[in-house]
């Protein structure tokens, strides 16, 4: 997101949300580019959380790019298909509302 009027050198804030728990992950950055998005992929979220089956994006240049597709070649993500979200989202309602579920 940005830019925004510069506070300490940092204009711009990469956000990554969690689609089911709603989960933010935020920073503020200087730049926003590929570079500062895979840094923080895999210092923030793939360490801490694990690497995500998919990952859904606004398209920007700074998610479509060679790094951006190296990483997410790298650790199997697919990415900005909203189709597989969905069927990941269908498949876990699936689960949870199964009538025979024993938990």
């Amino acid at each position: 997101m940005g830019p925004f009027p510069v506070s300490n050198g940092y204009s711009y804030i990469l956000l990554i949300a969690d689609y089911v728990s709603r989960w933010v992950e935020a920073i503020a950055t200087k730049t926003n580019d590929a570079k500062v998005v895979v840094d923080f992929l895999k210092s923030n979220i793939f360490c801490r959380f694990g690497v995500p089956k998919v990952l859904i994006s606004d398209k920007g240049s700074h998610f479509c790019n060679r790094a951006m597709s190296s990483l997410l070649h790298k650790y199997r993500v697919t990415n900005s298909q909203a189709e597989v979200f969905n069927r990941e989202i269908k498949k876990t309602l699936q689960k949870m509302t199964n009538p025979s579920r024993k938990d």
